[in-house]
């Protein structure tokens, strides 16, 4: 009788033992797709950052293009309404398991891309413009915000790349498949969005 009892009280502390490191385990495994989700919400943060950059930047350039260039309202009204609409499409980090949310907000980043692109071709029509040293200003800063932009997506893409990775590979897709951990969309902006507007001085 004292052998099973024995026996018993073994098998209960050896299984208590087992529990509890793959209670461990699973908590370990929980806490690193928590800090990956966190590292795609922070870079996505960034990307939001630089575009709301680039639209602030917006204003600036239309006044200093504004004073030389008053017959070219056309150009100027389509760059005022892509940001209009750019200022309305936000993604927020729930958002982000939504390919087609994405999808939207490269869209409205495409149409200000393009519309700035027309602008700052017309503005190849002004000589005296491109020496304007508040255009000089906001231009220089509006191809370096460009530039970062592509880094910020980049590193937002990478992000969600390690990830997504986790959410498939054995063990830790046993973890996300019992905590709700669900797949981030890749940012890929739209084919005519594929080239940073520019301007040749």
């Amino acid at each position: 009788m004292k052998h099973v009892i024995l026996g018993l009280v073994l098998l209960v502390l050896v299984g208590g033992i087992v529990l509890l490191a793959v209670g461990s385990w699973a908590v370990s495994v929980n806490n690193g797709l928590a800090r990956s989700e966190q590292n795609v919400n922070e870079k996505w943060a960034q990307v939001q950052t630089v575009y709301q950059r680039r639209l602030d930047l917006i204003p600036g350039l239309e006044e200093s293009v504004k004073g030389f260039a008053r017959q070219e309202r056309t150009v100027l009204t389509e760059v005022t309404q892509a940001r209009s609409r750019a200022s309305g499409v936000q993604l927020t980090p729930e958002a982000l398991n939504d390919p087609k949310a994405m999808e939207r907000f490269a869209a409205a980043q495409a149409q200000v891309s393009g519309a700035l692109s027309r602008l700052l071709v017309t503005v190849e029509k002004y000589p005296e413009l491109k020496s304007n040293q508040n255009f000089m200003q906001f231009n220089s800063q509006l191809e370096g915000t460009e530039n970062r932009i592509a880094v910020e997506r980049r590193r937002y893409n990478e992000a969600v790349k390690d990830y997504n990775t986790r959410l498939v590979v054995f063990p830790d897709r046993v973890v996300a498949s019992f905590t709700g951990f669900k797949p981030k969309a890749y940012f890929e902006a739209v084919p005519e969005a594929a080239t940073a507007p520019k301007v040749k001085f």
